[in-house]
């Protein structure tokens, strides 16, 4: 438990959501407080052009960082759009916009240019804040700071708790958040997630501080913020849930053609794929090859309940790939763009396999050490590739161009560097 954890923050503003203490930051000793409703109440939701123009006023005129949240309807719509985003400011207070009904948010984009945001769990967020307009520039990021600061829990309730004493009401996290009018207590709960944002920011800061940590995630969120946009995943038929079973190329193409077809029927409609057809369907329909409709009803996921129509286009898509040329078909597995599973470095390069294993030693003491996560400190991923293919003369200026090369951040490459750089020159790893 660390020193700011350890102070006992004051219980009388917590009920309501008055203005936490200084001391902000603070664990609790005695029970935490449930956090029950935003301080100047559940703001109307804005879902017209003249309602946004004023709340982006009224933000822009505020001070500070803005908190800013985006409620998603995984498991029920197509994609991962926002339906709701919250935000919060000093001077300005707290807003909640429709961007169904306002799908342009650039404007307030650019109103806060230059303004930290503080989001929890950025990554998770921006790409359906991107959509809508809205890019920060800058950020913070608490869920981030948790990890390098060494907290167990990183969620937004359990760090609210831990950090603020507050209990944050989660009840409503995994609901279709598409659903229009979005009910009173779902908004109580969209707003709460934003009240006390700004505040678990401000003290992990200073834990951050305390702890000679500040600098080095202010490096992680300038990485985000700077980040371009993730690139499409490619053939993403092959993370079908299941797919381990599937293994001869016509099957392959079963999948791939029931996974096509499904996205296709789930963007038209725009509803998960998993409420069109389960992953499981699809495996069972690969492993069978099914001949016709009537074999393919008999299959788990295909019962009494699926039309004649729907049992058509599936058996369709299961027609199509049993009938592509061998040329086709899929190859089994993806193309490897780096180094080979671990578990076969043995085989393959013993002496490759003694670095990796020195260098994961090797990170994982240090890590310990500064109480944080190992992926935190450098990516596995950096690591291994580093190990398999090492830079032909190991001093600390090519190892550390290599971190860099992969992505490190300066702080992750000075303090990676001299740990690398063992594992690769030990004895036992260059056998």
């Amino acid at each position: 438990m660390t020193d700011a954890q350890e102070t006992t923050a004051d219980s009388s503003l917590r009920t309501t959501g008055g203005t936490p203490p200084d001391d902000a930051g603070s664990s609790v000793l005695g029970a935490p407080t449930p956090l029950l409703e935003p301080r100047e109440g559940i703001p109307p939701v804005i879902t017209d052009e003249a309602a946004l123009t004023r709340m982006i006023a009224a933000f822009a005129g505020g001070s500070g960082p803005v908190a800013v949240d985006a409620e998603r309807a995984s498991g029920y719509r197509y994609g991962q759009r926002a339906y709701l985003v919250q935000l919060r400011r000093d001077g300005a207070g707290s807003a909640l916009v429709d961007p169904v009904a306002c799908p342009d948010l650039s404007g307030l984009g650019r109103a806060l240019t230059g303004v930290e945001w503080v989001l929890h769990a950025a990554t998770q967020d921006l790409p359906c804040l991107r959509e809508i307009g809205m890019v920060p520039t800058r950020l913070f990021d608490t869920e981030l700071a948790g990890r390098l600061a060494g907290f167990p829990r990183v969620g937004l309730g359990a760090m609210v708790e831990g950090v603020l004493g507050y209990v944050l009401e989660k009840g409503h996290s995994a609901v279709d958040w598409s659903t229009r009018p979005l009910p009173e207590p779902w908004l109580r709960y969209a707003a709460l997630d934003v009240e006390l944002l700004i505040d678990l920011r401000n003290a992990l800061e200073k834990e951050l501080d305390r702890q000679g940590k500040l600098e080095w995630a202010l490096q992680e969120f300038d990485a985000i913020a700077t980040a371009p946009p993730a690139e499409p995943r490619k053939d993403p038929w092959r993370r079908t849930s299941g797919m381990h079973k599937v293994r001869r190329r016509r099957q392959l193409a079963v999948v791939r053609e029931l996974w096509q077809t499904r996205d296709l029927i789930a963007q038209r409609r725009d509803v998960s794929p998993g409420k069109v057809l389960s992953d499981a369907a699809i495996v069972e329909a690969a492993l069978a090859l099914p001949g016709n409709v009537h074999a393919l009803a008999a299959l788990n996921g295909f019962g009494h309940r699926t039309g004649r129509r729907q049992l058509d286009q599936w058996q369709a898509a299961v027609d199509r790939a049993k009938a592509l040329p061998d040329s086709g078909l899929p190859q089994p597995g993806q193309p490897v763009t780096g180094p080979p599973p671990p578990r076969a470095w043995a085989d393959k390069d013993p002496a490759a396999a003694a670095r990796l294993s020195a260098a994961r030693a090797g990170v994982s003491a240090l890590a310990e050490r500064l109480n944080m996560p190992q992926e935190n400190l450098v990516s596995p991923d950096t690591v291994r590739r580093i190990c398999w293919e090492p830079p032909q003369a190991a001093d600390t200026g090519t190892v550390a161009s290599a971190l860099e090369g992969y992505g490190a951040r300066p702080w992750q490459v000075e303090l990676v560097t001299p740990v690398l750089l063992q594992a690769l020159t030990a004895k036992n790893a260059s056998a």
